[in-house]
């Protein structure tokens, strides 16, 4: 029996990777993809039944012709993770018209990309997944937050309007609003003031979009706010 098949679109060493590992080890097979094939490839050899597909998700041409090739290589897809994630971190002043836009490419015509390009499998059959990592920027616009914010927001509310849509074919879609710092050797470096319990382990948030993934359909979450526990909000 083939194993069922989990799409990850943005993999890096955060929540990508766990995600990818955590699936893997739950019995899926895995397709990675993001920009960067080399470090795929590397983090393939890390998984098992973990394959790279080079993916940029503003490329609206690209979706297609990727899903094509994952569908060949894995079969249809059960799973989709919607991990790819971008924006500047500018007020209006400093935003410009191209990072707003990039933002706005990658966090919500990427995903309206992607999810058409997995419909065909999805309708196939039942006991299907698209999830979405959000941020808590997709709730409230701050002032440094203009491009990413703004892109967020629209991604948030594309998740509601196709979980809508969905739901009734038992396609169940779910946004995961993540609001906190990722524990990465990168972060920890520019914030070597805070303790262990200010970051976010990568391995519980996919434990938790895992989770989302194994609900029954007479109760399912939509949307889902992660926090680390010592936070103040």
């Amino acid at each position: 029996m083939n194993k069922p098949a989990c799409i990850i679109i943005g993999i890096g060493p955060g929540n990508g990777l766990s995600f990818a590992k955590k699936f893997s080890n739950e019995g899926y097979s895995v397709a990675l993809c993001s920009r960067n094939l080399e470090r795929l490839e590397e983090y393939s050899n890390q998984i098992d039944d973990a394959y790279p597909f080079e993916y940029d998700v503003t490329d609206i041409k690209a979706a297609d012709k990727v899903f094509s090739e994952i569908r060949k290589k894995l079969g249809s897809v059960s799973v989709l993770i919607y991990n790819a994630g971008a924006g500047e971190f500018s007020n209006f002043d400093s935003s410009t018209v191209e990072s707003f836009q990039r933002a706005w490419e990658v966090n919500a015509r990427g995903l309206f990309s992607a999810v058409k390009a997995a419909l065909p499998d999805m309708r196939s059959s039942g006991n299907r997944n698209i999830v979405i990592i959000g941020a808590t920027a997709s709730l409230r616009g701050g002032i440094n937050t203009v491009p990413f914010a703004s892109a967020k927001s629209a991604q948030r509310s594309l998740a509601q309007s196709i979980a809508k849509n969905l739901g009734p074919e038992g396609i169940h879609v779910s946004y995961v609003i993540v609001d906190g710092v990722i524990d990465l050797e990168t972060t920890r470096k520019h914030l070597t003031d805070k303790p262990d319990d200010f970051f976010m382990n990568p391995d519980d948030i996919a434990d938790s979009v895992y989770f989302l993934t194994q609900q029954k359909e007479t109760a399912w979450t939509f949307e889902l706010d992660l926090r680390p526990f010592a936070e103040k909000w």
